[in-house]
């Protein structure tokens, strides 16, 4: 376990670098490596650098890399950062060494929106999930989420050039994907506003083996419900019960407006997914996820559904200095909390279990007929909550995706 102190220590040493230039998604990912490593100043700099230099030359980009480094070395902790970054220079040393070489075209930033989910990581069993960000900032106010970290004010952006960044994405037409929208902002709140729907399902029909996920709180589904939709779409709620929802989930839906919406989707016959996550531990926390299960159960019929997901509260420690700064009442700090590989915060491993548990046997009528799984947890929590693991990220994203394809409908 990392000492608390990295954390400071972080928030101090990014200032001497142009961290707060990058992206949301990169700034998580670039951060998670820097306390896994516990990069230096200097290190935390080279790093940085590299990633914008990388981006601007539209070379590989520097996470992608550093997670192939991780996933392909035997090597840990200070002798794999050691090595890392002698890869790191080498390769940039290559690049500047070669011919320089200017496309016919000028090049989009199309990276900007397309990349890595920002907590995928070699430390959990993860679905490897790819993401498009059409706004930036959320207009929601959970008290738990960490795209508050992200953004330096509570101004909501929308990419005035996100049609011309899809149309620069170039996918594997013979492979499948699973890419999730959502991830910097609620999916679905903001509606069609600057045509992001209706561009996200051009992009859909584009790629008709990429599965595309809209991932809300929202009830704004009025637009795919006057629309022909694409089959490889599924929407998908984050859901929890509604004293959570009333206590730390403001100005989202409530629970029955989120459940009737995906009713109202499901009827159009989109799919749909529910992610019970986070999960918080609190006095009357198994009835109340029980009867939200219950909902479930009694609304929905397994057919319908292409995956749930269930996750404990994990957030980064800056979460902490943002509520307290806020004035709103929470209770999300006020609970046993220990880290987990990446330094976050979380639930101890019996609290986890627990919940994992519980949700799981209570879903016992879909076990053999809905992909479940574990979001943001290590492997040990697949065992000891549904009684197996998959060996590694990219057979857990294959056994997903196989499963969701399965689901879709013949035609939308």
């Amino acid at each position: 376990m990392l000492p608390v102190a990295y954390d400071e220590k972080f928030l101090d040493i990014k200032q001497h670098t142009l961290f707060d230039t990058l992206d949301a998604a990169r700034q998580e990912a670039i951060r998670d490596i820097a306390v896994i490593n516990r990069l230096t100043r200097q290190e935390l700099k080279q790093i940085v650098d590299a990633a914008i230099d990388l981006e601007m030359w539209d070379e590989k980009d520097l996470v992608a890399r550093w997670q192939e480094w991780r996933q392909t070395s035997r090597l840990q902790g200070r002798e794999f950062k050691k090595w890392a970054l002698r890869q790191l220079a080498d390769q940039l040393a290559a690049l500047r060494n070669s011919i320089t070489t200017y496309n016919e075209q000028q090049q989009t930033d199309a990276r900007r929106i397309f990349g890595m989910c920002p907590v995928q990581s070699e430390k959990t069993l993860c679905c490897n999930l790819r993401t498009i960000d059409a706004v930036q900032n959320c207009g929601f106010g959970c008290s738990y989420c960490s795209i508050q970290t992200m953004y330096t004010g509570p101004d909501i952006s929308f990419d005035q050039n996100f049609r011309r960044k899809l149309e620069a994405i170039e996918l594997d037409s013979d492979r499948h994907y699973h890419i999730g929208t959502g991830q910097s902002s609620d999916a679905l709140m903001w509606g069609n506003q600057h045509n992001i729907l209706k561009d996200m399902l051009w992009f859909t029909r584009k790629w008709p083996k990429a599965l595309i996920e809209f991932k809300a709180k929202s009830k704004n589904v009025d637009y795919l419900l006057h629309t022909d939709a694409p089959r490889n779409i599924v929407c998908s709620w984050s859901l929890n019960p509604d004293i959570i929802i009333r206590n730390e989930e403001h100005l989202t839906a409530s629970l029955s407006e989120r459940l009737a919406a995906a009713r109202a989707v499901a009827d159009r016959n989109i799919r749909i997914g529910f992610h019970l996550h986070p999960m918080l531990h609190y006095q009357g926390w198994e009835q109340n996820y029980s009867e939200l299960i219950a909902l479930i159960l009694n609304r929905f019929r397994p057919e319908e559904i292409v995956f749930i997901s269930f996750g404990a509260l994990t957030f980064p420690r800056p979460i902490l200095n943002k509520l307290r700064t806020y004035g709103i009442k929470s209770k999300i700090n006020q609970t046993p909390m220990t880290t987990n590989p990446e330094d976050k915060l979380t639930y101890p491993d019996p609290i986890k279990t627990q919940l994992f548990r519980h949700a799981y046997n209570a879903f016992a009528a879909w076990h053999q007929r809905v992909f479940f799984y574990l979001c943001m947890e290590e492997a040990r929590f697949w065992d000891q909550s549904f009684g197996y693991r998959y060996p590694d990220n990219a057979t857990m994203e294959a056994a997903l995706i196989q499963s969701a394809w399965s689901k879709l409908p013949a035609t939308a």
